[in-house]
């Protein structure tokens, strides 16, 4: 029988018995007052040790309202699906509650609480049904088990049946045979060579946002740079994958509405786990009886319209050819450089038009809203932290001047490299990853010492490890791994320096092996080296196959702002709340000041 917690209830939230709204603020590191708000917070697998939540990006939370008697009930019901479901897996029961789900917070918080109490693995049932109920994975060497070491004893699960109307067969929620068969061909597609021209469109891109931050300067202008970053992410994913473009920074138009409003449905179909858009009874559609899933279908279809208009004005153009001769073309002369031209040209690479479509799809979901989110993070971190950005901003002067950041410029950026780094660790995009067993496995804890099992700081007994039966639905809480003071120092503080050298492992962790930065570091910090405690872009092979052109991205758009401007923040700290999407966003946007530099 599974082993139950005391009664987990997170510090944030609304009551059954009446509404309440959580207050999920963001603090900073200038105020030394705000370092003492929260007390010390219990941590699993710890025994008595206390860890205090300090440092930049310590969240603060709101105590929630005294439960309801029907709050009670429906906690004694979560309790009973979490004995009944896969009863003999050794997990530890986090007793759930409907409006963890429904609360006006981030999905991630309360799962945050439940880790502080319950340890790496806890199982979170909703309902005695195993559709209803998660395991919860905030551990390295479990994380390790399921994206490294057994690949293909894991699908997408829920995630590909929520997205699958949208993205099709796309790399994200395909499922293995399909994934088997498209990974080889969109992967080769992101080479070097193609790699280097894309830094040019980069550039011309974060010139039009350096352009519009300069306009807004002279108008004495508030911006919202969390807007801006996801236009110019726009951009570059239109130019990049289909030679289109959005034009989004400065304009508006019918595609730009569709892309959108498919990106915003994408986000709430990931983070809704009660799929209404599935229900017969209800339609489906441009015929739903929801106005919202009616309004999706017309702007899906525009979008899907003009996806099909371009692979069919790059199937017109088709020039084939192996995948050596396409790494060495010349890119940097060609007319279309874009990745659908290297996926239509690929000899070999053949699918139908709808497959082709659905990777595109997916490229421009997963593109777009990784970076810009990473950007807005990174600049809300950096507007806190005046001496990591003067550190950004010394070395592109020495580095770039005042001109193009070029390909081999990307290396010599360190600082900004690193603080993006530190930045995905904070707010790690996404949030959560969703996979589903499709065989009965045993997940290994890094925590235990000498020990069959440890103790969480509530007195629940952790064992080392967790059976997962087959069809259990598994939750990768990556904002729990990056954030776990198990395995890191100062875990809420933003301290990019903590990739510049070898972090050992506490001596009571068994199978983790530290952080062993390399000799010849890549574009980022990855997952193996730091053993599967940090997984910005996944890990294993189904790992994010645009790891290398999000980063290169990034790096080129941040250090255009930071080459040219201070960034203040327009309102306090405290006043910048998360919300859940398919990537961690801002409430209400990242409002600054962008203040030319004084050179």
């Amino acid at each position: 029988m599974g082993k139950t917690g005391m009664r987990l209830r997170p510090a944030l939230g609304r009551s059954m018995g009446g509404p309440r709204r959580a207050a999920t603020r963001m603090s900073g590191t200038q105020t030394d007052a705000r370092d003492q708000v929260l007390d010390e917070i219990p941590v699993a697998g710890e025994g008595t040790k206390t860890m205090k939540r300090t440092g930049t990006s310590a969240l603060l939370v709101e105590e929630s309202n005294k439960n309801s008697v029907l709050d009670d009930v429906l906690g004694a019901l979560f309790q009973v699906g979490g004995k009944l479901i896969f009863p003999n897996d050794d997990a530890v029961v986090a007793v759930g509650h409907l409006n963890d789900l429904i609360g006006d917070f981030p999905l991630f918080i309360p799962l945050q609480q439940y880790f502080f109490r319950a340890g790496g693995v806890y199982k979170l049932s909703f309902a005695p049904v195993s559709q209803a109920t998660f395991y919860v994975i905030s551990d390295a060497a479990a994380v390790k088990h399921i994206l490294k070491e057994n690949t293909f004893s894991f699908d997408k699960g829920l995630l590909a049946e929520i997205l699958e109307p949208i993205l099709g067969q796309g790399l994200i929620p395909a499922n293995i045979e399909t994934w088997k068969a498209r990974r080889p061909v969109v992967q080769p597609g992101f080479h070097l060579n193609w790699l280097n021209r894309m830094s040019i469109t980069f550039n011309e891109c974060a010139n039009v946002l350096s352009d519009k931050l300069d306009k807004a300067h002279e108008e004495d202008e508030v911006v919202d740079l969390e807007n801006l970053f996801n236009s110019v992410s726009l951009d570059i994913i239109g130019k990049a994958v289909f030679n289109y473009d959005f034009g989004s920074v400065t304009r508006e138009s019918p595609v730009i509405k569709a892309a959108y409003a498919c990106l915003k449905e994408a986000e709430h179909r990931s983070t809704f786990l009660l799929p209404y858009w599935n229900v017969p009874v209800l339609g489906s559609g441009e015929t739903s009886v929801i106005p919202r899933q009616r309004e999706f279908a017309m702007h899906l279809k525009v979008l899907n319209d003009k996806l099909d208009q371009m692979v069919k004005e790059a199937r017109t153009l088709k020039s084939e050819a192996d995948l050596e001769a396409l790494e060495k073309r010349n890119y940097h002369e060609m007319e279309d450089p874009s990745l659908l031209r290297f996926l239509v040209d690929l000899r070999g690479g053949d699918c139908d038009d709808k497959q082709l479509r659905d990777d595109l799809m997916t490229l421009l979901v997963a593109g777009h809203e990784t970076t810009g989110s990473l950007l807005t993070w990174c600049a809300f971190e950096l507007a806190q932290n005046r001496e990591e950005m003067l550190k950004i901003q010394k070395e592109i002067d020495s580095v770039v001047g005042d001109g193009e950041i070029e390909f081999d410029h990307i290396k010599q950026l360190n600082a900004t490299r690193l603080a993006l780094a530190e930045s995905l660790r904070l707010y790690p995009q996404p949030p959560i990853l969703l996979r589903r067993a499709l065989e009965d496995t045993e997940l290994p804890l890094s925590h235990g010492g000498e020990d069959k099992s440890t103790v969480g700081a509530d007195g629940v007994m952790q064992e080392k490890t967790v059976k997962l039966g087959k069809g259990a639905n598994v939750f990768i809480s990556v904002w729990n791994l990056h954030r776990n003071p198990n395995l890191w120092d100062e875990p809420n503080k933003f301290d990019p320096s903590r990739w510049a050298g070898r972090k050992e492992p506490f001596s009571d962790l068994t199978s983790w092996k530290g952080y062993e930065p390399r000799e010849n570091p890549g574009m980022y910090p990855n997952e193996v080296d730091a053993d599967f405690a940090y997984i910005p872009f996944g890990g294993g092979q189904r790992k994010c196959v645009g790891d290398q052109f999000a980063m290169m991205e990034a790096v080129i758009i941040l250090s255009k702002v930071l080459q040219k401007f201070d960034i203040q923040l327009a309102v306090p700290p405290e006043e910048v709340g998360m919300s859940t999407g398919a990537t961690i966003h801002t409430r209400a946007g990242l409002k600054v000041r962008c203040t030319p530099r004084n050179k």
